[in-house]
């Protein structure tokens, strides 16, 4: 049996926490046969191969007496680059736990308790739903709403170095005045509105345009502003920081992806580029 979940792209600019892309990367976790302790057999740089690593961690807080098995865990998704690999680690465990112990969790369940491991619903909710969803959490209530993404490329620049959620956090302020808050929730009304009628000219306005995280957080990213640049003169709606960076992702029309990606590599940047498209499945469970 093998479980399939995808990275996700969180915030789009002025969506800060509660919305989110799914994206065509993606962690597999094969189920091998039961074991007398856990094995979680990997290539992943400083991450437990026992019961110690997250996905089985995550698995024995949903079901704490299933059998351990021997478990093959791949991942495309960077760690620490702000594409939810965390996220996804999460959902799988989740779904471990749910065939394991024949638990028969329903999806807006499993979206509970991915919720309440990870914190931030714009994470994980992509990841178990796919597509383009935009959640919320007040008190206990939690609500999302799943919605196609208009047909664009992606093209993420994904840095050599990591960045801290903690880090990215930090820089952020304590509080907003109320007139920039208004401001802030205007701009991102308009591009959640936007997104969800297909204009990715005014999407991608807003998206440039947040007050939320971004004006605090570009500066941790060296090479934001040059890739904005550059993607701007090729004609992209949008650059933004993905989730809590370092991931730089530019929104562009599907035939100037290549041109974009061929200008940004003349930059000689430290990392890697990536054309992408949105997952349209989210987490799959094939037999």
């Amino acid at each position: 049996m093998l479980i399939k979940v995808p990275a996700t792209s969180a915030n789009i600019g002025p969506g800060f926490d509660s919305i989110g892309i799914a994206l065509s990367l993606y962690l597999e976790v094969e189920i091998l046969e039961e074991s007398s302790r856990w094995f979680v057999e990997h290539d992943l740089e400083g991450v437990p191969t026992d019961q110690r690593n997250l996905l089985v961690e995550t698995a024995l807080r949903v079901a704490p007496n299933i059998q351990p098995h021997h478990l093959i865990m791949r991942s495309e998704i960077p760690l620490a680059r702000g594409l939810g690999s965390s996220s996804s680690v999460i959902i799988a465990g989740i779904e471990l736990a749910n065939q394991l112990a024949n638990l028969d969790l329903s999806i807006e369940r499993k979206f509970e308790l991915a919720n309440q491991f990870e914190g931030h619903p714009d994470n994980v909710a992509p990841a178990l739903f796919g597509q383009f969803v935009i959640a919320s959490q007040l008190d206990n209530q939690l609500d999302y709403v799943q919605a196609p993404f208009p047909d664009c490329g992606l093209v993420a620049f994904i840095p050599n170095y990591e960045l801290k959620t903690s880090d990215s956090r930090n820089v952020l302020p304590k509080q907003l005045s109320y007139k920039q808050a208004v401001s802030a929730s205007s701009v991102a009304n308009l591009a959640i509105a936007a997104l969800l009628s297909g204009d990715l000219e005014k999407a991608g306005r807003a998206i440039e345009n947040d007050h939320f995280h971004e004006v605090y957080r570009q500066k941790l990213v060296k090479e934001f502003h040059i890739i904005k640049g550059t993607a701007k003169s090729e004609g992209a709606y949008a650059t933004y920081l993905s989730g809590a960076g370092p991931t730089v992702m530019t929104l562009c029309p599907t035939e100037k992806v290549d041109s974009l990606i061929k200008h940004l590599e003349g930059l000689d940047l430290n990392g890697q580029l990536v054309s992408l498209s949105i997952d349209k499945q989210g987490l799959q469970v094939i037999s």
